[in-house]
């Protein structure tokens, strides 16, 4: 009793901290999007959902659909570069390896907004990439102001959120399984397939979900290297709480997004547990 009193109390801190700063942002936003304030006080309306699901002029739906392709899209390319360097990572020499991580970590500590801005002075149209073309002779890139540069962006910021989990999965499988595959005949391919990819599935998840949930409401990388053109719906939610000042369609959007974003956790979780009761097959 006085042991779980202890810990209680060591919680309590923490507990307060998640009331304030998760909790009651949580419930204001789920407020907003619920209440309008009429003349008689705040009422109960279901407007701004019904305002974002107006199948006549889908305008919304169809921020929120290339949100999730982008981010999707995003996802699956940090996911294919991010999985064979986690996995080069995990079989180099400790001493080289923990150089080669501290470098993927490294640019996390410049500020978001600045590695953006960095990225468009490259990628502009009389950046140093087309610069550079220009002096080989080759045609320019106009990647500025597209999609392309969005998911670019993307996939610059987050592709550490990708490497990282997977890399902490690979390099705790136990070797000696890894040799038991080859002992019994395994080749390299087999090995992985079968021993090294199954195991490091909760690596795998973790870093989808990781990269997704940002890709899917970040608003700073759409607007600075789409232009505008390729809206989020991160970019409609700023817009309705800093521009509009309707807090209610904003608050809308983000329980959408949340309740998106939940369900493809859930979905991943889900996912992750079949696979790990599925076991290793050799």
């Amino acid at each position: 009793m006085r042991k779980s009193r202890r810990l209680a109390s060591l919680a309590l801190p923490y507990g307060v901290y998640a009331l304030i700063f998760i909790l009651a942002p949580l419930l204001l936003i789920l407020f907003y999007s619920l209440f309008y304030q009429g003349s008689q006080g705040f009422a109960f309306t279901l407007k701004h959902f019904l305002k974002f699901f107006d199948f006549s002029e889908p305008v919304y739906m169809k921020v929120l659909v290339r949100s999730v392709r982008i981010a999707l899209v995003s996802t699956v390319i940090c996911l294919i570069i991010g999985y064979p360097m986690a996995f080069i990572l995990s079989r180099m020499n400790p001493r080289v390896r923990n150089i080669v991580s501290f470098l993927f970590v490294l640019p996390m500590w410049m500020n978001f907004l600045l590695r953006t801005y960095a990225w468009m002075t490259l990628l502009e149209n009389t950046g140093v990439i087309n610069s550079l073309l220009g002096s080989l002779g080759l045609p320019p890139i106009n990647i500025m102001y597209t999609e392309g540069a969005v998911i670019f962006g993307n996939v610059y910021n987050f592709l550490p959120f990708m490497i990282l989990p997977i890399y902490n999965v690979l390099i705790k499988i136990d070797k000696s399984v890894v040799e038991a595959a080859g002992d019994l005949g395994a080749n390299f391919f087999k090995t992985f397939t079968k021993v090294i990819f199954p195991l490091s599935l909760p690596g795998v998840t973790s870093g989808i979900t990781m990269t997704f949930m940002p890709a899917v409401t970040t608003f700073v990388i759409s607007k600075l290297l789409g232009g505008g053109q390729n809206a989020q719906i991160g970019d409609l939610i700023e817009r309705q709480f800093k521009s509009v000042g309707d807090w209610g369609f904003g608050s809308a959007m983000s329980v959408i997004l949340m309740l998106i974003i939940l369900v493809v956790a859930g979905f991943m979780n889900s996912y992750e547990k079949d696979k790990s009761a599925g076991g290793v097959l050799l």
